[in-house]
């Protein structure tokens, strides 16, 4: 009767125990970050709200201090 099946396979979290958030992390936080620069949202990443709000910091402070680009203009 019910047309939509949900799928009994878990998806690994896309952050590991081990890993930490940290501005210093860039090869971590490039993986939350658009081809044009932007962050992307939490149902994309498919993180927790804390998750989501530290990559959030973390990738802001990696801005500033220029690890990475505000912009990716490479049109």
């Amino acid at each position: 009767m019910n047309k939509f099946k949900r799928s009994s396979r878990r998806r690994l979290p896309p952050i590991r125990s081990g890993e930490i958030i940290d501005y210093k992390n860039t090869s971590l936080l490039r993986r939350f970050i658009s081809e044009q620069g932007k962050i992307l949202s939490r149902r994309m990443n498919k993180l927790t709200s804390k998750q989501q709000r530290l990559v959030t910091v973390a990738i802001k402070r990696a801005r500033i201090l220029a690890l990475l680009p505000f912009l990716n203009n490479e049109s």
